[in-house]
Formats: structure tokens, C-alpha cells, sequence
């Protein structure tokens, strides 16, 4: 199983980013899908996650600015990203947790957010 997170970049505070997370199998074998962050010198922390039904869930500090989807055809997660703070400058990876046990994190390489003022 092989996670590609994608869509990092660098953009000014207001503007908007798109990451997306490809999986190399069907994203229907996890339960949840989800996107974490680490900004410099603090810990990785939860952003948004969807579940296999498609319920989404979001940290309180981007509820409302950020949505997290998915294409089943394409076997992709997105986080679409708008409003952005600097606070927001982060790496960020994509999370999978296998739908079967044992239940197995996947991550993948992290993609770099950086927000300027």
C-alpha cells in the first residue's frame, strides 16, 4: 500500500491550496482517511479525516476553511484549503487506517505548506 500526498506549496494568507493523497489500492479499504499536519518544532497533529461512509470530521481550528473528499474513482483523498493563515505552514500527510484488522496505519510522504503573511 503506497500513499502519494501532493498539492504542497507556497501561497500568500487568503489564498487557497488543494492537496491531494492517491492510494495504490481502493480507498474503500480504509476507514478513515484523514490528513494530519507538523508545523517546525511542534507535533504532528489531526486535520480532517472522512470515513468510509463519507462522514468528515475536522479540527476545530480549520473547521470551516478546509474540506476533506474524496474521488472513488481515482482512489484519492483531497483537502481543499481556503482562507489560509500562516499558522497553517505546516507539512502535511495523508493517513490511512486499514478497514480490516489489524487495523494498520498507512502515511504517506508529507507535502510542505508554507503560508506567507
Amino acid at each position: 500500500v503506497q500513499l502519494q500526498a501532493s498539492g504542497g506549496g507556497l501561497v500568500q494568507a487568503g489564498g487557497s491550496l488543494r492537496l491531494s493523497c492517491a492510494a495504490s489500492v481502493s480507498i474503500f479499504s480504509f476507514n478513515p482517511m484523514g490528513w494530519y499536519r507538523q508545523a517546525p518544532g511542534k507535533q504532528r497533529e489531526w486535520v480532517a479525516r472522512i470515513n468510509i461512509g463519507g462522514s468528515e470530521n475536522y479540527a476545530d481550528d480549520v473547521k470551516g476553511r478546509f474540506t476533506i473528499s474524496r474521488d472513488i474513482s481515482k482512489n484519492t483523498v483531497y483537502l481543499r484549503m481556503n482562507s489560509l493563515k500562516p499558522e497553517d505552514t505546516a507539512v502535511y500527510y495523508c493517513k490511512a487506517v486499514g478497514g480490516n484488522f489489524p487495523f494498520r496505519d498507512y502515511w504517506g510522504q508529507g507535502t510542505l505548506v508554507t503560508v506567507s503573511s
